[in-house]
């Protein structure tokens, strides 16, 4: 698009899910519904944590954290989509469009850190569990967090900045919140400078974490294959089942997202594959760390208990 058509942009106006009216009322209720169990789920499992004496260890410290992110995932999304949905107002300013990509990457981000920490975690469990107490401590868990967020919080504010200086030739974003790729596609030129810092250093804050994962998993998988017992080799499994459950889901979407070759071809099909990246999944988290940790089902066994006899 020519440069000499840019206009200046004051607002952005977001088409949603979807345009069909028909699907709106469906919309409404799936997203007051993912929005409410993420709530619940998330800040049942924090409440776990930091109230049930079990759950101490530096694994459910770190899953908190992932649980706050997760929490923070969805409000920063979800009840402004919701709220433009009920009042088909889909217009957002400039500079809230830029706060709420600022929030998403930041929170979107350290969910990949948190569980590279996580990875961390479950290697030394399978493959050093002698030493796993005096390696895997609180004060290492803070130490992974605070770096996070020392990574993250320049990464995000470098990208909102780039994004807010941009040159826009339309403010009609195909999505349901300010989305990074989706702003990129509104600018008059060819974003050039932008598009190398999302290639270079934004390929290392994103995908650096994944690679941590991805080598952490391949030693866990060296030891496992070494382990002659089939009851130590279900130990394993069990110790690193819910990690990878959660790991094949957010990065299976993202994959899914940006690199199918029909993804940026068909309006409209990032929408819901976002969405599932954004809110399903992580609501989806504290469900599978219940079903599949018998700590925190123990947990949430005694926590149940307790508020039932508070009240017979």
């Amino acid at each position: 698009m020519a440069e000499a058509n840019w206009t200046s942009v004051s607002e952005f106006v977001l088409l949603g899910l979807s345009e069909r009216q028909d699907l709106q009322p469906l919309i409404i209720a799936v997203i007051l519904v993912t929005y409410l169990l993420n709530l619940v789920g998330n800040s049942m499992l924090v409440g776990l944590v930091w109230t049930d004496p079990q759950l101490c260890s530096p694994m459910y410290f770190l899953l908190s954290q992932l649980s706050m992110v997760d929490m923070g995932v969805v409000s920063i999304t979800l009840p402004q989509a919701l709220v433009q949905t009920l009042s088909q107002h889909w217009v957002i300013p400039f500079s809230s469009c830029l706060a709420q990509l600022f929030f998403y990457l930041l929170v979107v981000n350290m969910e990949g850190y948190l569980l590279a920490a996580m990875a961390y975690d479950r290697y030394v469990a399978v493959c050093d569990p002698l030493r796993y107490a005096a390696v895997v401590t609180r004060s290492l868990c803070l130490k992974m967090v605070a770096a996070s967020w020392a990574v993250v919080i320049p990464h995000s504010l470098l990208h909102a900045v780039m994004t807010a200086q941009l040159r826009y030739c339309g403010n009609r974003l195909q999505h349901f919140f300010c989305h990074q790729q989706s702003l990129l596609r509104l600018s008059c030129t060819r974003p050039f400078v932008h598009e190398m810092v999302v290639s270079t250093q934004g390929v290392l804050v994103v995908l650096g974490p994944f690679a941590f994962i991805l080598a952490s998993y391949a030693r866990i998988g060296v030891a496992v294959a070494r382990l002659r017992s089939a009851q130590a080799l279900r130990k394993a499994l069990s110790t690193c089942g819910s990690h990878l459950t959660v790991v094949f889901l957010k990065y299976g979407s993202v994959a899914w997202l940006y690199f199918h070759p029909d993804s940026s071809n068909i309006p409209g099909q990032k929408q819901p594959v976002t969405f599932f990246y954004t809110a399903v999944v992580p609501t989806l988290n504290p469900l599978i760390y219940s079903l599949r940790n018998k700590d925190v089902a123990a947990a949430l066994a005694r926590a149940k208990r307790k508020v039932l006899a508070r009240f017979t």
